[in-house]
């Protein structure tokens, strides 16, 4: 059952949310409850909501689309429990429409308008957000990337091919001067891009002043030596007056990137370091696995993508095709396209998506025929540092790889005559 109650695209006082909701109520009325519950109602009709406040500041109901209904209930309900509410389970798409005027520009409020207290309505046993769409003029009042897709070529000099990247391994344990020494090696491997892993932030036995210190050291040795840059993305991650702090020292140091486990920073707290500092954001998503597994319940990375592109990061992390995380390959590459999709047809503001997890030459064929680019990140850990000719051999693997894809040619085909290629099949092939 397909019921249009208006098929608008948003204006410019309105923005446009669409959810997955199950409910074994009539779907429309859970829908007009969830317009009422982020807008100006609650479950009744109360004082002073006239009908020109209503006109003025309530969310609508722009359409439902029915679907499959399902044969249990995903998730449980106490309000619906104690109605004795039986089955079955109707499942619908829902498109909300929430004026401007009630949110402004103000992030944290926008993300409890359209991901909030919606996951806690007691007519619902599924409720997911699916995708947001923005007018042009609201998405002019937030942050763009300060570098993107060209900013990040220009400060690494790589063109032509994708940014080949690893990270900082073991996780954490390494010392300052250990780190570095890591470092240098990746370095003179002919890597572009280094990151820390997200647990290690400023430990004791590697404090983050000490690693910055020692590894740009390296870094800025590495372009003398080369003529080269290498981005060294550091793990900033702390509250905010220490990650303002900490991006000030890698900037004095000569770095150009930082990074942060933006769901556990916050929106405000991503919003104003973008404004503090002109280096590059890297936004490490762990934890987002937590609010997309569930296939009735969080939002997809469409809608996380939208709220988290509004602070200004440049870089977006995807995971990557036969990872050894649990997202699908199908979820992967439409989160990378969604990376490379403007918000808005006014403005230039893409990211980079970030490909990782089990990366390595062999899933090379895969990403580039998924999404037919390389303006991407492809980081490889072990892929890179466990090649059993060394670190060096592992990034050539890669690059051969890449250089293989983009010419036409089968991996196996150009790994007779690149012996690094040829090694990391032999090697990687029998450990999925």
């Amino acid at each position: 059952m397909n019921t249009t109650l208006r098929h608008v695209g948003p204006d410019d006082a309105t923005l446009q949310a669409d959810y997955l909701i199950e409910t074994p109520l009539d779907p429309a009325r859970v829908a007009d409850i969830m317009a009422g519950e982020q807008s100006s109602g609650t479950f009744v009709r109360v004082a002073n909501e006239s009908d020109a406040l209503r006109a003025r500041s309530r969310a609508n109901v722009l359409r439902i689309e029915e679907l499959e209904a399902a044969t249990r209930p995903s998730l449980p309900s106490a309000w619906l429990s104690r109605s004795d509410t039986p089955g079955p389970w109707r499942r619908a798409r829902v498109t909300l429409s929430f004026p401007l005027a009630n949110i402004d520009a103000n992030l944290p409020t926008l993300a409890a308008t359209v991901a909030g207290n919606l996951y806690d309505l007691g007519e619902v046993t599924g409720m997911r957000l699916l995708s947001l769409r923005l007018p042009a003029s609201y998405r002019a009042r937030f942050e763009l990337p300060r570098h993107g897709v060209a900013g990040t070529r220009a400060l690494t000099q790589v063109a032509d091919r994708p940014l080949i990247g690893t990270i900082i391994k073991p996780n954490v344990g390494l010392s300052a001067g250990e780190t570095a020494a890591l470092v240098r090696q990746l370095c003179e491997a002919g890597v572009d891009f280094i990151k820390d892993d997200e647990v290690c932030a400023n430990p004791a036995h590697a404090p983050l002043a000490e690693r910055v210190r020692a590894v740009m050291a390296e870094v800025r040795g590495y372009r003398e030596r080369s003529g080269r840059p290498v981005m060294v993305a550091f793990n900033i991650t702390d509250d905010l007056d220490a990650m303002r702090g900490h991006a000030d020292f890698v900037e004095k140091e000569g770095g150009s990137c930082v990074m942060a486990s933006i769901n556990w920073c916050g929106f405000s707290a991503i919003q104003t370091l973008r404004r503090a500092t002109p280096l590059v954001l890297h936004a490490h998503r762990n934890g987002y696995g937590m609010m997309s597994r569930d296939p009735s319940l969080g939002m997809s990375f469409q809608a996380y993508q939208t709220l988290w592109r509004l602070t200004g990061v440049d870089h977006m992390h995807v995971h990557g095709l036969g990872g050894k995380f649990a997202q699908s390959d199908t979820e992967v590459i439409e989160s990378a396209r969604d990376c490379a999709t403007p918000l808005t047809a006014d403005h230039a503001d893409t990211v980079m998506p970030a490909f990782s997890s089990g990366q390595w030459a062999g899933t090379v064929p895969a990403t580039f025929e998924a999404v037919h680019s390389t303006d991407l990140l492809f980081m490889s850990g072990g892929g890179i540092l466990a090649h059993p000719d060394g670190p060096a051999a592992g990034v050539t693997s890669v690059r051969q790889a890449w250089a293989a894809v983009q010419s036409g040619s089968s991996l196996t085909a150009f790994a007779q005559h690149m012996p690094e290629l040829r090694r990391a099949l032999a090697f990687f092939g029998g450990h999925p």
